[in-house]
């Protein structure tokens, strides 16, 4: 097992101090990004239990966020698939200390390695219910890397990458399963492109910074084997005209609300997560 540097990390609060999460004091550091995309997780209809997989997981964020959202909903297994060990080592780290490591695998490796590796890694065809995904948000030709190597591989990608990383999420979902990803709003085109040819029912939600303002980020969901059409859901603001949370952005990054993005009502047990 790889050692954490505590010295070079900090201990931060999610969902008003209910999960505590180490993560990098520099460098990529998960946020609000990360909560409203866990928040999206919800039980299937027809399953007893829930399989999703957090491809890029960081340091645990987002696969530990659904964990603990869903673990007195529904017999819920994460596994976290993260190429860095340092932040792989952290992943591990956040599953103890958050009572999650019986719900919880992590694996390093890389998301788009070859099949053979991740299946040699026990990340098999077809497995996950649900994956979600956090993927990196530039692409080398065009954006400014950072200096922090760590942060540099957490936000861009090379030419075409975001299509693999949205073709190893096919493979790895089973038929009618859902994937949810979120992105800047101006990546859309580029997502619904390598979403569309794989994964039908896709529903686009913006999220806006205010009312009026243009979309900053995109959750996105799509459902493997699907031949429904495209759903553009209604926005949702992050903060009123301060600096204060909107109400349904704070139900969800305070008090661990959900936020549903499927075509049919939800059931009685997630209505009791849904944010008003």
């Amino acid at each position: 097992m790889i050692e954490v540097d505590e010295s070079a990390i900090t201990r931060d609060a999610f969902l008003d101090g209910r999960l505590m999460l180490m993560q990098p004091a520099r460098g990529y550091r998960a946020g609000i990004d990360a909560v409203f995309l866990a928040a999206t997780a919800q039980p299937q209809e027809g399953r007893a239990g829930l399989k999703i997989l957090d491809a890029g997981s960081g340091v645990g964020t987002v696969g530990l966020l659904a964990a603990f959202r869903l673990c007195t909903l529904v017999d819920v297994h994460v596994t976290l698939i993260e190429r860095n060990p340092e932040l792989a080592a952290l992943a591990e780290s956040n599953a103890r200390q958050n009572d999650l490591a019986e719900r919880t695998r992590v694996i390093c490796a890389d998301f788009l390695g070859s099949a053979a590796d991740l299946e040699a890694a026990g990340v098999a065809r077809e497995s996950f219910d649900l994956i979600l995904t956090n993927p990196p948000y530039h692409v080398d030709a065009r954006g400014t890397q950072s200096d922090n190597a760590v942060k540099a591989r957490a936000h861009a990608m090379g030419e075409g990458d975001l299509d693999r990383w949205v073709r190893v999420m096919a493979r790895l979902t089973r038929p009618g399963g859902e994937v949810v990803l979120v992105h800047k709003a101006d990546a859309l085109t580029e997502v619904l492109a390598a979403l569309s040819p794989r994964f039908g029912a896709l529903r686009v939600m913006p999220l806006y910074p205010r009312d009026g303002e243009p979309a900053s980020r995109i959750l996105v969901m799509g459902v493997k084997g699907s031949r429904a059409l495209l759903t553009l859901l209604p926005g949702a603001p992050l903060h009123n005209d301060g600096n204060d949370f909107h109400p349904g952005a704070r139900q969800i990054l305070r008090d661990g609300a959900g936020l549903w993005l499927r075509a049919t009502p939800p059931t009685s047990d997630a209505r009791r997560s849904e944010p008003n």
